[in-house]
């Protein structure tokens, strides 16, 4: 089976991309929205699998976060925008996008050359995507102009985290 590429999208869903949701994540992150389509759109017919948070009403992780993206209520959609391409949905419970899902299954089929992730929270579920995807050997590409936080501080420490630490290659505009 020949290599493809990969684009992993991570938990845009409107809890944290459209205001008056419980997380969301300002309007400087909807600014990733009109780049993360634009990616998508000339993507060439690789895999695109969409990486979402959906947790139970009583998910442990509401101790540290606002109640969010709970399965079957609209704040655990996509957001709208992302509707008109198609991928594959890989509901997660946690920060990590492997953790309980069948991802790595994925992965080992499709065998990526490159995984491109994007979304939110670039210091906490995009990190932990990419730390993730590094240690199993995948080749990463963070595009800067593509992953957004209600931290920028987070969002700056994450992408030189991912960049000197784990290895990804993050793309900036100038590049």
């Amino acid at each position: 089976m020949e290599q493809s590429n990969l684009i992993l999208v991570i938990d845009m869903l409107k809890d944290f991309l459209e205001p008056g949701h419980p997380l969301f994540c300002g309007p400087d992150a909807r600014k990733i929205i009109p780049c993360v389509l634009r990616l998508l759109a000339g993507h060439g017919g690789d895999p695109v699998f969409y990486i979402c948070d959906s947790h139970a009403p009583d998910d442990p992780e509401f101790q540290m976060f606002p109640p969010h993206s709970v399965a079957g209520t609209p704040g655990a959609d996509l957001i709208g925008e992302l509707k008109a391409y198609p991928g594959v949905i890989i509901p997660k419970t946690t920060l990590s996008a492997f953790y309980l899902t069948d991802l790595e299954e994925r992965l080992k089929d499709v065998r990526p050359g490159l995984v491109t992730v994007v979304g939110v929270c670039t210091d906490i579920c995009v990190l932990y995507a990419v730390a993730d995807l590094r240690v199993r050997g995948y080749k990463v590409v963070v595009p800067a102009s593509c992953v957004a936080s209600f931290d920028p501080k987070g969002h700056e420490w994450a992408l030189q985290h991912m960049e000197k630490v784990l290895g990804a290659t993050i793309k900036r505009e100038r590049d």
